[in-house]
């Protein structure tokens, strides 16, 4: 498949560029009670992978887009060991990456209660911008931008990129002191898509209900997306005068952290494959869902083995009688075309240790990559 805004050019680098910061994620979740001053709480879970633009990353990956990285790595053993799991185990090519000698890894701890959760970081800034690894940037279909963050807001490289027919994804990420500058509106410009959450854009539209947030986003992007948690997703493609809504699927949430990462993942998949605005928004729900029920942040993220595994079982259940499964099934019922043909693979979880190195190994016929090839998987 050629890119989708330069008809028999010949074909981008990557399916998807990102640029920004990994940091080691470690997460604990399964608190009887929420910590406080003086005392000690155990847990009942805890996993360790790799944070920050990191989920993206692998969320994409393992939905087979041919994945770019740009981020800078610590020489430590935290960014050996991220290194290795993203280039080995989960084929993100970091040639746009750089290791910076005597520059430690950022650590966030991440605390998963009560269906959200509470992030403890400490790290320094980079000793080079993220934005100078990406001058100029490598061809691609697409690229995620968090506008949210004032130094992606101002580099160049995700406009050049798009200035060349990529098609950008922006999100804006929560503002703390609820502020809400309508100048992001402006930076929307020559941007695709634009997908905050419910609260979000209400407060960068200054409107009163998700829905006429949506319209008012549709203004400034051809695909304007506000995601709201337990109740859905609502989203409007101006290019194709489609308006859509979808719930969200009931699951049992163990840890939130990077689910709007994958569903951005799977939006963009969606996207890149000219699926209809209510399938793209009902894979993408899917996903999120899928990785809700799994803690670690980016290596929660599910792969085509875990949408086959989830597809199985609501075809089994729905043949059994059971009602919700028989809903699940005739929503979802574009899966059996999406699976045909894609190889399927385990993906690692995250752990409560940074593992042995050789866990990441690709030799290690668990976690051998998919052999499909990128046009093996557009034609399924």
């Amino acid at each position: 498949m050629t890119h989708p805004s330069a008809p028999g050019s010949a074909e981008p680098e990557f399916d998807v560029l990102l640029a920004g910061t990994v940091f080691f994620d470690i997460v604990f979740t399964g608190f009887d009670k929420p910590p406080s001053p003086g005392t000690e709480v155990w847990t009942h879970g805890m996993g360790s992978s790799p944070g920050g633009i990191a989920n993206l990353a692998v969320a994409t990956a393992r939905l087979g887009l041919c994945t770019g990285l740009a981020a800078g790595f610590g020489d430590d053993l935290y960014g050996d060991w991220m290194w290795q799991v993203l280039r080995d185990q989960e084929r993100v090519d970091l040639s746009r990456s750089r290791r910076f000698h005597a520059w430690h890894t950022p650590v966030t701890v991440s605390l998963a209660m009560n269906d959200d959760r509470s992030m403890v970081t400490h790290g320094h800034p980079p000793l080079e911008h993220v934005a100078t690894l990406l001058d100029p940037p490598p061809t691609t279909r697409a690229v995620l931008a968090d506008l949210g963050d004032p130094e992606v807001r101002a580099a160049s490289w995700w406009r050049t990129a798009a200035a060349g027919g990529a098609l950008v994804f922006a999100d804006a990420g929560w503002d703390p002191a609820e502020q809400w500058d309508r100048r992001i509106l402006t930076d929307l410009e020559g941007c695709h898509a634009f997908t905050p959450n419910a609260q979000e854009a209400m407060g960068y539209t200054r409107t009163d209900t998700p829905r006429a947030a949506l319209h008012a986003l549709a203004d400034h992007v051809p695909l304007a997306v506000v995601t709201r948690g337990h109740e859905g997703v609502l989203a409007i493609d101006s290019a194709t005068g489609e308006e859509a809504e979808v719930p969200a699927l009931e699951v049992a949430a163990i840890d939130p952290t990077g689910a709007g990462d994958v569903f951005a993942a799977a939006l963009v998949l969606g996207t890149l494959r000219g699926w209809p605005l209510t399938t793209r928004l009902r894979f993408s729900a899917l996903c999120s869902s899928l990785a809700v029920q799994q803690f670690g942040g980016s290596l929660a993220a599910p792969g085509w083995g875990d949408i086959s595994d989830w597809w199985r079982t609501m075809r089994a259940r729905s043949a059994e009688g059971d009602p919700q499964a028989q809903v699940s099934t005739e929503a979802y019922g574009f899966l059996t075309d999406c699976l045909a043909g894609v190889t399927t693979r385990r993906v690692r979880r995250a752990e409560a240790t940074i593992a042995r190195f050789s866990d990441a190994d690709r030799s290690s016929p668990d976690l051998e990559p998919p052999t499909t090839t990128r046009q093996e998987e557009e034609q399924s």
